[in-house]
């Protein structure tokens, strides 16, 4: 149940079956962002493809001397421009690999077209979706909803993706659904008509307990992507944004040309993989030692390295020392520049408001903090709305609610008026009437804990205290107590035993925090092996643009929001 694992061998496979020569790996939009998240350009060019290019790219150069390996979803778009391709070849020889089911009816089209017989081979490889971590998949689709609907072409897109990975993990599973979304009625069927129609390739060998298939909707849990995060990927993410594992760093202050964009991939990078998952002081406190590991070959020059801007400092003065170590000078620029952010808007603060909202039912002390907070100047028009949405969810239904104050309140902080819009969309996207779970509990008081990490000044470190409804609802599903009453079966069958490789697809993107959840369990529950897939994975930022998208508010969409991979500053 891995999913870079099966995308790698994928293309190792693509690659090894054209043979020894030089190559050229020709893909499309899509494709492009599938393998560039599974490998570097420099570990394909040791398999000796020495080019990459775009279907779609009208200037391409014949090079009868290279074999192309083509790697497409199998659109009408991409079948239309590889017939043309065919009719007029620029390479010597085609090795075709669609990333999902092709009909035989393009296939024919192609025949038809190779009048030069210049295709080797064509197969279907089911690497139609991205691999970001071993457990964790996505489509990179953002509004894919209209309302409580689907929007057509996103229902066929997550269908699609879905049942690719469905086959690529080599699964042919039973199917539970979330009752209360219509959505997730909608592609729990679309799937099982695929399951039923592509028969023969879901024909694998049977294991004693069947795997099961999950789908639930974003709107059961808008909480979660509103929070901000303080572990290392999903603080990221969420400050930064991860676009197929590359970061924009071109706005951060002093930041010098080679560190303009990084790439952030737990394949290739020790340190990020073996930090992923750790609070942002543990992050702070373990650059700190690979620092000193460095600094020991200098011992004539022994300098303190005592915060984020020290090390900063240290790294630019030793270009040697950049030399050996990219690694350590990315690190120190990323958690340098989130630990600025930190402070500079003040997230710590923030960010306990946000636990006490999320966890606690204190409305007395829940209004005093947001209303202190909505008077601090350096509060961002996103933090702030951020608050007032986690407050409008939690006490929706509450006799005392001071929203419409809160309201007045951020338009007297000069937040815009669609920021303001997004409160009152996202209750009516993920409130009361719409969630088919229990996602607010009155019971449950839990006190948020702050640790501190004395280790190193300039980087703090708050655990947080919130668990996302996937973790309750996973839970329940591999103990077996999943209500069927919330979760039926698709078709009559049902699962006897308890549950061991489950795929959870949440419509409506999931998020680095849910993800790390899968990542516990599957550490913490033997025998069981959980992969989670979302339409996108969202930060705050996307998360509020993909409910007005929702919603019926795109006419408005701000230029460049959207996509998991937008900034959130």
């Amino acid at each position: 149940m891995n999913v870079t694992l099966a995308v790698k061998q994928y293309i190792s496979k693509m690659i090894e079956s054209s043979g020894a020569g030089m190559k050229v790996l020709l893909m499309d939009k899509e494709t492009t962002s599938i393998v560039s998240v599974v490998y570097t350009q420099s570990e394909i060019l040791q398999k000796e493809v020495y080019l990459f290019e775009r279907i779609d790219s009208q200037n391409r150069d014949s090079m009868k001397h290279l074999k192309a390996i083509c790697f497409l979803r199998p659109t009408k778009e991409n079948v239309e421009l590889l017939i043309q391709e065919l009719r007029r070849p620029k390479y010597s020889v085609y090795f075709i690999y669609f990333s999902n089911v092709i009909s035989k009816s393009e296939i024919k089209a192609l025949a038809e077209a190779d009048e030069q017989e210049v295709v080797a081979e064509v197969q279907e490889f089911y690497g139609d979706f991205i691999a970001v971590n071993p457990h964790l998949f996505s489509l990179n689709l953002q509004g894919v909803s209209r309302g409580r609907s689907w929007e057509p072409s996103m229902l066929s897109r997550c269908t699609q993706g879905l049942t690719s990975v469905l086959l690529a993990l080599k699964k042919c599973p039973m199917i539970r659904y979330q009752l209360s979304s219509e959505r997730a009625k909608r592609l729990a069927e679309s799937v099982k008509q695929i399951i039923t129609k592509e028969y023969e390739l879901f024909d694998f060998r049977k294991t004693e307990v069947p795997p099961l298939l999950l789908i639930v909707d974003r709107s059961d849990d808008a909480i979660t992507p509103l929070l901000n995060q303080w572990t290392y990927q999903a603080m990221v993410h969420e400050l930064l944004g991860l676009n197929n594992n590359r970061i924009d760093l071109s706005r951060v202050p002093g930041v010098s040309k080679d560190l303009r964009e990084v790439v952030l991939s737990a394949e290739n990078d020790k340190f990020y993989a073996d930090n992923l998952y750790l609070n942002f002081g543990e992050i702070g406190t373990n650059i700190k030692k690979l620092m000193e590991e460095f600094q020991k070959k200098k011992p004539k020059e022994q300098q303190k390295l005592e915060s984020i801007s020290d090390m900063k400092a240290f790294v630019d003065n030793y270009p040697q020392f950049k030399k050996m170590s990219g690694t350590v000078s990315k690190h120190v620029t990323v958690v340098g520049e989130l630990s600025r952010l930190v402070a500079e808007r003040q997230l710590m603060e923030v960010s306990e408001a946000e636990q006490e909202l999320a966890c606690q039912n204190d409305h007395s002390n829940a209004q005093q903090s947001i209303r202190r907070l909505l008077q601090n100047p350096r509060l961002s028009e996103l933090d702030a709305v951020r608050l007032v949405t986690l407050y409008a969810l939690r006490y929706e239904r509450h006799s005392s609610s001071i929203l419409p104050s809160l309201m007045d309140e951020l338009s007297r902080k000069g937040v815009s008026e669609r920021h303001r819009r997004m409160v009152q969309c996202l209750v009516e996207y993920g409130g009361k009437r719409v969630r088919g779970s229990d996602l607010i509990t009155p019971t449950d008081a839990v006190a948020i804990t702050k640790q501190f990490f004395k280790g190193l000044k300039g980087v703090e470190n708050v655990y947080t205290q919130h668990q996302p409804l996937l973790h309750d609802t996973l839970d329940q599903l591999i103990k077996g107590r999943l209500k069927d009453s919330q979760f039926p079966y698709l078709g009559a069958s049902s699962l006897r035993d308890r549950p061991q490789d489950i795929t959870v697809f949440i419509i409506g993107g999931a998020t680095y925090e849910e993800a790390l959840t899968v990542y516990n369990l599957n550490r913490n529950t033997p025998g069981v092996r959980i992969v989670l897939g979302g339409s996108t994975i969202h930060n705050t930022k996307s998360f509020l643009e993909e409910v007005m998208l929702s919603m019926g508010h795109s006419g408005d969409r701000a230029q460049g929001g959207g996509r998991h991979s937008s900034s959130t500053r």
